[in-house]
């Protein structure tokens, strides 16, 4: 879904290249399932369901990092709301605040999980406004 509505808007998706760093893709390209390195002390590699170079940025500027969430029920949400928490933190400790991270929720996904991602600042997208993505400057 994200592909196909990235497609409509003239991007085009990025070939996997062994050692591709997020950072290096070109204005107007994504790519899936990209490792990132995060953490400052210990660098660690965390998997990034979507990363998106807006048209008009240059070679190095920080993409947009998409991380889609799927939920089949409530209490599925409750055990894994620390994860995005986790990772955005690490992510942010290596690349600073104005790292735009993004979740993309499908499915059942309660006031409790969505504010305890808003305390840790990470901003999301509903699968269903799609279009909303127009405001990250996609």
């Amino acid at each position: 879904m994200i592909g196909a509505f990235l497609k409509e808007r003239n991007y085009t998706e990025y070939p996997h290249q062994t050692g591709l760093s997020f950072r290096d893709l070109p204005s107007g390209t994504f790519a899936f399932r990209l490792n990132v390195r995060a953490g400052r002390d210990r660098s660690v590699n965390i998997p990034v369901d979507v990363v998106v170079q807006p048209h008009g940025h240059h070679s190095g500027d920080l993409p947009i990092l998409i991380e889609a969430k799927s939920a089949g029920d409530f209490t599925n949400t409750n055990k894994r709301r620390k994860e995005e928490a986790t990772k955005v933190n690490q992510l942010r400790a290596r690349y600073g605040a104005d790292l735009q991270f993004i979740l993309f929720p499908c499915g059942y996904f309660d006031a409790g999980y969505l504010g305890y991602e808003a305390a840790e600042e990470i901003d999301w997208i509903w699968e269903h406004r799609i279009e909303d993505m127009e405001l990250l400057g996609i």
